[in-house]
C-alpha cells in the first residue's frame, strides 16, 4: 500500500462515510467511496507531482513573480505592508504562512447601535505600515475607526485544489439552521454571489481575486483582470481524470451568482475590474503574463504531504473524529481528481465571542471564521486568525462557540489522548520542515570566509556554540517566550535575511521612528520611545502616532554580517581619521562617534551602539519587546516589562549564543574580482574620502569600505530623529561591503538603486555625488559595477 493510502484510510474510512451520506435516503444504495486524489501531495512549497512540464516551467516563472522585489518606481506603495508576494507566505517556504511579525491590522466603523461602516482607509480596511508619499510616510488609523483586528498570514499550499471543490461538496456539509441539532451551524459565504471559499471569513471565490486583492492591499501594486482566454489557458483540471476543462470550475467562477451579499468590508478579493492608484506609475503595475504566472504557480502548489502513519497517530485519528473534531475540520471534500484531504468543511461556524474580531465580510459576521485547513499544520504556527496561539494545544483551548463541544471533549481527555491527538495533528505534514525559525534542520553551514559563514576557522566548541547562536538568531519567539507586547519583529532573521540570515533586510521590515520638533528645533521623544512598533500582542491594539507627531523616519535593516570584524577595528583608527572642524578644508567633517558615557559607537545608522553584545541587547528589547538580563558594563536593553512572562525574557545564555554568532560571522563575500578601473573612479571622486575602502582588524584589514564616522550628507531643510549625543542630521558612514545584496538604501530606504544613493548624498556627499554625475556613461557604468561586485 502507497504512502497516501496507507496515510489517509485511518481517517478517510469514516470520512468518506460522511461525505456521500449526506442527502442520501436511509434505504439508498450506499454508494462507493471516492479515493483519495493521486498525484497530490510533496514538501511544502512544492509542484504538484502531476505537473507537467510545461507546468513546472510556468510554476517557476510564477515563483519569480512571487519572489520579486517591487520598487516605488515600479508601483510599490502609496501605501504598504510587504515589497513581494511572499514575505507573507514565506513559512517554512514559499508559499506558506508566516510568523506574528507580517500579522498585518484590519480597521472598521461601527455606530452606537452596532450598525456597520465602511472604513475611510484605502483597500478595504487594510492598514498600511509604510508609504512612499510626501508627508507622513504611514497612514494613522482613521480618528472614527473603533474596530481594530489582527490577521496572521495563511498559507497558499494546495489552493488550487481548494478551487477544484465542487460547490455541492462544500454545500453538502452546511447547516445554517443547526436542523441536525448538534450544535454547530456550518453555513456558506459568497463573493459577488459566488461561492467563497479562501480567506479567514470564506470572503473569497476565486484564486485569481485572493491575489490580486492582498497584492493591492499589501504592496499598492495594481493588475488588471485575466481575460477569458488567459483563465483558460491556467492549469485547472475539472475531469475526473485529470483533463482540463471550464475554469470557472477551478477558479472558484464556477456556477452563477446566486444574488447573495458581497463583501462590505476587509480583506477582500480585488474585483472583476482594473485596479488603479496614485502613485505616479502606470497602471497596471504588474502585467497580466506575471498575474498569469503568479496565479498559475499558486495554483500548482501541492498539498503537503503528510508523515507516514505510527500507532500514537492512528490513535490520535480516530480521537480526532470520536471528540468531534471532524465536524468541522471535514478530513476530505470531493473534487474532479477524487477526495482532497484538506480537513476542513471550507464553511463559516460561529467561533464566540472572545474571537469576534468586529469585521463583517459578506455573510461572516464578527465571530464567524472559516474552518482553517489543517493540512501542513504542524508547519504554519502560530495558529488562529490573528496568531494569537503558540501552540496546538493553545489554538484548541481558543475554540468556542459552535466549538465549545468539542473542545470540552478535548480537554475532558487523558494526558495521553490529548498527546495523541496532538501528535495526529502534526502528522498531517511539515513537521520536517520546522527546527524553530526558517532554517531547515539540515541547512548547511557556509565555508569559512563565505557569506553567511564563520569568520575563521572555529574549534568544535566554538562551532557549536555559532551554530546554537544561529539557531538561537533564527529563533522564532512567541508569546510565552516574552515577545512583544509591542514589537517590529519575532526573530532577529526576521528583518536580517538579506541576501542570507544575518544579512539586510527589505523595505517592508523597516523600522519607523517618530518624535515631534517644536519651533525652536528642539525634539521631543514620546513617552515609549521613538520607535512606532508595528504589531503588539494580538490581545492589544497597536500605538499608533499621535497627531503631534510632525518628525517620522523609516530605518532600513542594515547587515549584520562582518560585525565581528568591524568591533575588531582599534578605536584609536577610528578616532584619527575625524576632523570634526574640517581642518583640512576639504569638505568633510567626520565625528568620531563617542557616547555620552564615553563609549565608542561603531553600530546603528547613528552609530550609537557600542558592542555587538550591545547590539543584541537593544535589538532584543527594542525590535522584539523582550527584556535582557542585566550583565554589569552593559546599558542596552529593558530589564523589566509588564507583560505575563517572567523577566528576563533572554537569559545571559541567550544573548551570549546570538553575539558570539555575530562576533563570529563573516563579512559579506565579494562576487568577483573588482575591476580596477572601477576602483579608481571609486577613489577619484571622493567616495573613498568617507567610505574608506579597508581599515586594520585584529586578524587583518576589514575591507567594510566605511570610516565609521558620522557625516551629515542629509538633502538640506532635512529633519531626522535624535539620539542622544548625535546629530539628528548625522549619521555613519554606511558600510558598502555587499551592497547589491542590501537594497534599498540609505538609512531610510529611499533608494531603490546604488545609483539613487549615490544621487541622494548631499552635504559633505556633495562633492562626491557632483563629480559622479559629471562621469561619462561608460565610467558611471564601471563605478557601478564595482560597488555591486563589493
Amino acid at each position: 500500500m502507497g504512502r497516501r493510502s496507507k496515510r489517509l484510510d485511518a481517517t478517510l474510512m469514516w470520512a468518506t462515510a460522511a461525505i456521500f451520506a449526506g442527502g442520501c435516503d436511509d434505504e439508498a444504495e450506499p454508494e462507493a467511496p471516492a479515493q483519495v486524489a493521486e498525484g497530490i501531495f510533496a514538501r511544502p512549497g512544492q509542484i504538484l507531482p502531476s505537473a507537467t512540464e510545461d507546468q513546472q516551467a510556468l510554476f517557476a516563472e510564477g515563483l519569480q513573480v512571487a519572489t520579486r522585489r517591487f520598487t516605488p518606481e515600479e508601483g510599490l506603495g502609496p501605501q504598504f505592508n510587504v515589497s513581494f508576494c511572499a514575505a507573507c507566505h514565506e513559512k517554512p517556504t514559499f508559499g506558506g504562512a508566516a510568523g506574528r511579525y507580517r500579522n498585518f491590522y484590519l480597521t472598521a466603523e461601527k455606530t452606537a447601535d452596532g450598525a456597520f461602516l465602511p472604513t475611510p482607509e484605502e483597500r478595504g480596511g487594510v492598514v498600511s505600515s509604510y508609504g512612499t508619499t510626501a508627508g507622513v510616510p504611514r497612514p494613522r488609523v482613521p480618528d472614527t475607526a473603533n474596530v481594530s483586528a489582527q490577521r496572521n498570514p495563511i498559507p497558499f499550499f494546495g489552493v488550487g485544489l481548494m478551487a477544484e471543490i465542487t460547490d455541492e461538496a462544500i454545500l453538502a456539509h452546511a447547516d445554517p439552521d443547526d436542523a441536525d441539532g448538534d450544535g454547530i451551524s456550518g453555513r456558506p459565504n459568497y463573493s459577488d454571489g459566488y461561492l467563497g471559499r479562501f480567506g479567514n471569513k470564506s470572503q473569497t471565490a476565486n484564486i485569481e481575486g485572493f491575489i490580486r486583492g492582498p497584492l493591492n492591499n499589501h504592496a499598492g501594486i495594481t493588475s488588471n483582470p485575466l481575460t477569458e482566454e488567459e483563465r483558460a489557458m491556467l492549469p485547472v483540471p475539472s475531469n475526473a481524470d485529470g483533463s482540463f476543462g471550464d475554469v470557472r470550475q477551478g477558479l472558484g467562477y464556477q456556477g452563477a451568482p446566486g444574488g447573495h451579499g458581497v463583501l462590505r468590508q476587509g480583506q477582500a478579493a480585488a474585483p472583476g475590474t482594473p485596479l488603479f492608484d496614485n502613485d505616479g506609475v502606470p497602471d497596471p503595475e504588474l502585467s497580466n503574463r506575471e498575474l498569469f504566472a503568479l496565479v498559475s504557480w499558486a495554483m500548482l502548489l501541492a498539498a503537503p504531504a503528510p508523515d507516514d502513519p505510527t500507532p500514537q497517530t492512528e490513535r490520535g485519528a480516530g480521537l480526532f473524529a470520536e471528540i468531534g473534531c471532524a465536524t468541522c475540520h471535514v478530513p476530505a471534500l470531493e473534487g474532479p481528481r477524487g477526495l482532497i484531504p484538506l480537513y476542513s468543511d471550507l464553511l463559516l461556524h460561529d467561533m464566540g465571542p472572545d474571537l469576534a474580531d468586529g469585521q463583517e465580510m459578506g455573510l461572516a459576521s464578527p465571530s464567524e471564521f472559516r474552518t482553517q485547513p489543517l493540512w501542513g499544520l504542524a508547519a504554519t504556527a502560530p495558529y488562529m486568525h490573528d496568531g494569537r496561539a503558540d501552540t496546538l494545544e493553545e489554538a484548541i483551548a481558543a475554540h468556542a462557540g459552535e466549538a465549545e463541544g468539542v473542545r470540552a471533549a478535548f480537554n475532558a481527555l487523558e494526558a495521553a489522548d490529548q498527546a495523541d491527538v496532538i501528535a495526529f495533528l502534526k502528522s498531517l505534514g511539515g513537521a520536517g520542515e520546522v527546527d524553530g525559525g526558517m532554517l531547515h534542520p539540515d541547512s548547511p553551514v557556509p565555508e569559512v570566509g563565505e557569506t553567511g559563514g564563520p569568520d575563521r576557522a572555529l574549534d568544535e566548541a566554538e562551532m557549536a556554540l555559532w551554530l546554537k547562536g544561529r539557531k538561537a538568531f533564527d529563533h522564532e519567539f512567541y508569546r510565552a517566550d516574552g515577545l512583544g507586547p509591542y514589537f517590529n519583529g519575532d526573530s532577529c532573521r526576521a528583518c536580517h535575511f538579506d541576501p542570507i540570515i544575518g544579512g539586510a533586510g527589505p523595505i517592508g521590515v523597516n523600522v519607523m521612528r517618530t518624535g515631534t520638533v517644536d519651533e525652536a528645533g528642539e525634539f521631543t521623544a514620546p513617552a515609549y520611545g521613538t520607535i512606532l512598533a508595528k504589531i503588539s500582542d494580538p490581545t492589544l491594539r497597536r500605538r499608533e502616532h499621535g497627531t503631534g507627531h510632525n518628525v517620522f523616519e523609516p530605518r532600513q535593516t542594515p547587515t549584520t554580517l562582518g560585525l565581528g570584524l568591524i568591533e575588531s577595528v582599534p578605536e584609536a583608527v577610528i578616532v584619527e581619521a575625524a576632523d570634526p572642524e574640517d581642518l583640512d578644508g576639504d569638505g568633510i567633517r567626520g565625528v568620531a562617534p563617542y557616547m555620552r558615557d564615553g563609549r565608542l559607537g561603531r553600530f546603528g545608522w547613528k552609530a550609537d551602539i557600542p558592542s555587538v553584545k550591545e547590539f543584541v541587547r537593544d535589538a532584543m528589547s527594542n525590535e522584539l519587546g523582550m527584556t535582557v538580563a542585566p550583565v554589569d558594563g552593559m546599558t542596552f536593553g529593558f530589564l523589566a516589562d509588564d507583560d505575563e512572562a517572567a523577566d528576563p525574557e533572554a537569559p545571559v545564555e541567550l544573548l551570549d549564543e546570538v553575539a558570539f554568532f555575530l562576533e563570529h560571522l563573516a563579512g559579506p563575500a565579494p562576487k568577483g574580482d573588482l575591476d580596477p578601473q572601477g576602483a579608481e573612479i571609486f577613489e577619484a571622486i571622493g567616495c573613498a574620502d568617507c567610505h574608506t575602502p579597508s581599515l586594520p582588524g585584529a586578524n587583518g584589514p576589514v575591507p567594510l569600505y566605511s570610516d565609521l564616522l558620522l557625516h551629515d550628507v542629509a538633502p538640506p531643510g532635512y529633519v531626522g530623529i535624535t539620539a542622544p549625543a548625535r546629530d539628528p542630521r548625522h549619521y555613519r558612514t554606511a558600510p558598502l561591503w555587499g551592497i547589491a545584496d542590501t537594497a534599498p538604501y540609505m538609512h531610510d530606504g529611499s533608494a531603490s538603486s546604488v545609483e539613487a544613493a549615490i544621487e541622494a548624498h548631499y552635504g559633505e556627499g556633495q562633492g562626491a555625488r557632483d563629480a559622479y554625475m559629471e562621469l561619462s556613461a561608460e565610467d558611471q557604468g564601471r563605478l557601478l559595477g564595482f560597488l555591486e561586485a563589493l
